[in-house]
C-alpha cells in the first residue's frame, strides 16, 4: 500500500473535483459537509451546503438556530437525528471550546455525531493530523489493492484497515485521504464497471492483476426490509393545508407530517374513517402512491386527497398555508412526494 501514496496524491491535486467545502480548510465546512455526504451523493448536497452556509456561516449561528428553522435547512437529506447532533456538537464547542474547533483526534471523536471516520477527515484535512479516513470508497480500493476477499461489514476488518493505513500517511494526510476518497467515488466506482483505465494505481493493483475487480469487496448479502402500509390524508380546506407533529421520540420524532394512520384503507374505508371522526369533506380522490425505504424498513403510502367544508379543529393538527409549509415547517423526504401532489393542486386550482 506504501507504493500508492505518491501516485494518488499527485492524481488527486490533478484531478479533484472544485466543492464549495474544498475551498479552505476550515473545520466548521468541512464537519458540516461530512455529515452531509453520509448516504448522500456529492451533487443532491451541493445546494443543501451552499443553503445551510449561508444561514448559518458560523459555528455559533449553528448552536443558537431554533429547531424548526434547523430541521427545515435540512429538509430532503433525511437521518436529522445528525443535524440534531450536529447543533448538540455545535453548542458543545461554544460552551467547552470557547467556539474554537478542537484540534485533536480523541476531542474531535468527542463530540456528539462524530464518529471515527468524520474525527479522522476533520483531523487530517483541517490540522494535518496522520489520521486514515476509513469508509465505504477506501474499504473498497483498498480490498481491489490488496486483492483482499475479508468481508468489509466485518468491524474487525475496518478496524485493522484503518491500522495499516496510518503508517504509510504523508506528511499531507488530508490530501492522502481525500485522494482514497475520490478514487473510490470517481475511478474505483461501487456500482457499474470501475473505470481502471483512468486509475493512476492500476500498476499496484492485484485485483486487477488477477482480473478479480468485480469480485470486490465482499459483503453481507442484504436483508429484506420491513414493510409498513400507512394511508396518509391530504386534508385542504380555503387553501389551507392540515399537518401534525410527530411524537418526541422514535423515528423522525417533532418533525411535521400529514395526518396519516398505519393500515391500507380504500376509498370507502376513508369515507367511514372521516365520518365518524366528524370531519365533514366535499371530496375524496384518491391521490398519489409513494414507497420510502429507510435503513431497515419499508414505508409504503398510499395519499388521499381530501377537501373538508370548513376548517375544522383536528386533534394534534395544525392548519398552515401552503406558503407557510413551503418556508417554514420541515417535512420529512417519506412525505416530500405528497408536499409535491399538494403543490401541483394548488397551482391547478390558482389557474382555473
Amino acid at each position: 500500500m506504501d507504493k500508492i501514496v505518491t501516485s494518488l496524491v499527485e492524481w488527486y491535486y490533478r484531478n479533484k473535483r472544485m466543492l464549495p467545502w474544498r475551498t479552505d480548510r476550515d473545520p466548521y465546512h468541512v464537519w458540516v459537509s461530512e455529515i452531509m455526504l453520509q448516504q448522500t451523493r456529492i451533487e443532491a448536497v451541493i445546494g443543501y451546503y451552499e443553503r445551510f452556509m449561508k444561514e448559518l456561516p458560523t459555528i455559533q449561528d449553528l448552536a443558537s438556530c431554533p429547531q424548526d428553522r434547523l430541521l427545515k435547512l435540512w429538509e430532503g437529506l433525511g437521518y436529522y437525528n445528525r443535524v440534531r447532533n450536529l447543533q448538540k456538537a455545535a453548542q458543545m464547542i461554544v460552551e467547552e471550546y470557547h467556539n474554537q474547533f478542537p484540534n485533536t483526534y480523541s476531542q474531535i471523536l468527542s463530540l456528539p455525531g462524530i464518529g471515527e471516520y468524520t474525527a479522522s477527515a476533520i483531523s487530517s484535512i483541517c490540522f494535518s493530523l496522520k489520521e486514515a479516513t476509513v469508509d465505504g470508497n477506501v474499504l473498497r480500493v483498498y480490498m481491489r489493492v490488496n486483492n483482499c476477499y475479508d468481508n468489509i461489514d466485518d468491524i474487525k476488518v475496518r478496524k485493522r484497515v484503518r491500522k495499516d493505513l496510518i503508517p504509510i500517511m504523508p506528511e499531507d494526510a488530508g490530501g492522502f485521504n481525500e485522494a482514497l476518497m475520490e478514487l473510490g467515488e470517481t475511478i474505483c466506482i461501487p456500482n457499474g464497471v470501475p473505470k481502471c483505465g483512468e486509475c493512476p494505481i492500476q500498476k499496484f493493483c492485484k485485483a486487477y492483476a488477477h482480473n478479480t475487480v468485480s469480485e470486490l469487496p465482499i459483503r453481507n448479502p442484504k436483508k429484506e426490509k420491513k414493510i409498513e402500509d400507512y394511508t396518509v390524508f391530504l386534508l385542504v380546506s380555503q387553501n389551507m393545508v392540515a399537518i401534525e407533529k410527530r411524537q418526541s421520540k422514535g423515528l423522525l420524532h417533532n418533525m411535521w407530517q400529514f395526518p396519516n394512520v398505519e393500515k391500507v384503507m380504500t376509498l370507502s374505508q376513508v369515507q367511514t374513517y372521516l365520518e365518524e371522526r366528524k370531519l365533514p369533506f366535499s371530496a375524496i380522490e384518491k391521490a398519489n402512491s409513494y414507497i420510502h425505504i429507510f435503513t431497515h424498513k419499508k414505508w409504503s403510502m398510499q395519499a388521499y386527497f381530501v377537501v373538508l367544508k370548513e376548517k375544522i379543529e383536528i386533534e394534534n393538527a395544525i392548519w398552515v398555508s401552503f406558503h407557510d409549509l413551503e418556508k417554514t415547517y420541515a417535512i420529512p423526504t417519506a412525505f416530500q412526494p405528497f408536499k409535491n401532489y399538494l403543490k401541483e393542486r394548488i397551482k391547478q386550482n390558482d389557474e382555473a
